[in-house]
């Protein structure tokens, strides 16, 4: 089967321009991966050449040891993935040590994977564990409504979390696990890889102050509806706060456990303190 032809690859490349049409990807903003099946590396085999030579990750991810991604190039942009895909995007291979990374499809005009790859590997080594293998996507978008509420609200997971649960109903089904926050740091080493990785060990959102935010999933549409849900949630919250500074009704904690009973969600009791 042609690369192109996979089911995986079209979901990859619809994913990255559903995030461009919403306004989440200027320039080359933003880095999608996605740790790929071992039936559907069979089925396009014979479209992979290791003409690469073995680069470092900048990090080591044992577990992740002989997996292949698809993961978006740095420099390229998420408006040009629909159009170009080999020029935009990569498919890749981890070595046996988990330190490096090789080239097998894509990147055809030259460049390197995401600038975010440590970051995203990390974090597939985490999910790949908590999740029990399910988990198989990373996103990253420049989520516009998030990134204001990190200038204005405390940046603590209870603070995040609860804000957001408060704008729409489905949050606490959506997330229930809550959303943690990364203070702002250096985008592309291996200190907010590490950072994010250690939240994502409870959460499958993260948020970048002042950058956007990070989500994992176990597909394409769980992930980008993870994403969009909390940006959802985000944009109420940012047209609340702009209308008024005391909200005159909200949900209550008791209401929240009520939701929880009902959807059969646990939610964790730090996030339903009275205010």
């Amino acid at each position: 089967m042609k690369v192109l032809d996979a089911k995986f690859v079209q979901g990859f490349i619809r994913m990255c321009n559903d995030g461009w049409e919403q306004g989440w990807h200027e320039r080359n903003g933003g880095n999608l991966s996605y740790r790929i099946k071992a039936e559907e590396i069979e089925e396009i085999k014979d479209e992979l050449t290791a003409t690469d030579d073995w680069r470092e990750i900048g990090t080591e991810v044992p577990e992740l040891s002989g997996e292949y991604f698809m993961v978006t190039g740095s420099g390229k942009y998420f408006r040009n993935v629909i159009l170009d895909p080999e020029d935009s995007c990569s498919i890749i291979e981890i070595d046996e040590s988990g330190s490096r990374y090789r080239i097998l499809w894509g990147l055809v005009n030259g460049g390197r994977p995401t600038s975010e790859l440590p970051s995203h590997l990390m974090n597939h080594e985490v999910k790949k564990i908590a999740s029990g293998g399910a988990h198989r996507v990373i996103y990253h978008a420049h989520t516009t409504n998030v990134i204001a509420l990190t200038f204005v609200l405390p940046l603590t997971d209870e603070a995040f979390t609860r804000e957001l649960w408060e704008m729409a109903t489905e949050c606490p089904v959506v997330f229930p696990a809550g959303v943690g926050v990364v203070g702002w740091m250096v985008p592309g080493g291996r200190d907010i890889a590490v950072a994010t990785s250690e939240l994502m060990k409870k959460y499958d959102v993260a948020i970048w102050a002042h950058h956007g935010m990070f989500c994992s999933g176990e597909d394409f549409d769980l992930t980008f509806g993870l994403m969009h849900t909390v940006e959802k949630s985000a944009e109420i919250l940012v047209k609340t706060l702009s209308m008024t500074s005391e909200k005159r009704q909200t949900i209550q904690p008791d209401e929240f456990r009520a939701l929880a009973k009902d959807f059969k969600v646990e939610l964790p009791e730090q996030f339903l303190y009275e205010k």
